[in-house]
């Protein structure tokens, strides 16, 4: 363990501190672990995953509309809505706790 200078107010300073006890600049980011890692990324491809779901489940119910009878059109748009109702709420739940976990997970300064 070194002692180095902090560049704010010139005192030693351990070089596994994060910040400098006397004025509190910062001298390194934490960083996250592996498991912190994993959950963050995880969390992006969800949402992105997601994203292309609903939109790729919308676009395909509503295919060939047109060519449908008034009431296959209701029946289309009621499943649709339904579908769509339930693929976001399984979203936020899934963002919900994987962004906990993300939350849990960040790096904190010792």
């Amino acid at each position: 363990m070194a002692l180095i200078s902090c560049p704010e107010c010139n005192n030693n300073v351990s070089d596994a501190a994060f910040k400098c006890p006397s004025c509190g600049t910062q001298l390194r980011k934490p960083k996250r672990g592996f498991f912190g890692k994993l959950f963050k990324w995880s969390f992006v491809l969800f949402n992105f995953l997601m994203a292309i779901w609903v939109v790729g489940g919308f676009s395909a119910a509503t295919k060939d509309y047109d060519a449908l009878s008034g009431a296959e059109q209701a029946g289309a748009a009621i499943g649709t809505g339904l579908g769509v109702a339930m693929l976001l709420v399984l979203w936020v739940i899934g963002a919900v706790i994987l962004g906990l976990f993300v939350v849990f997970t960040r790096p904190k300064a010792a």
